[in-house]
């Protein structure tokens, strides 16, 4: 190639957000915050209660979030917005 721009290489798209309403309230708290937080602090942020089915809700689609690399886990539990 004349101008030096590898046009076969692979792009990395920007990950996909899902579709259900409370992952953009939960970016919302972390855009807030600033900080790492857990599931048990996003359900006491959004007033969706600290009953069990709901921290595992959260919990869950924080895990999502990872495994997209729109959100990291750096420990166990602990969820944090991705560094630039």
């Amino acid at each position: 190639m004349a101008d030096g721009l590898d046009r076969d290489a692979p792009s990395s798209p920007e990950p996909e957000l899902p579709e259900h309403p409370l992952y953009l309230q939960l970016l919302a708290v972390f855009d807030e915050k600033q900080q790492p937080l857990r599931a048990r602090d996003l359900c006491e942020a959004l007033d969706l209660g600290l009953l069990p089915k709901h921290i595992e809700d959260v919990r869950s689609k924080l895990k999502r979030l990872v495994a997209r690399g729109i959100r990291t886990e750096p420990e166990p539990g602990l969820f944090a917005q991705n560094r630039p």
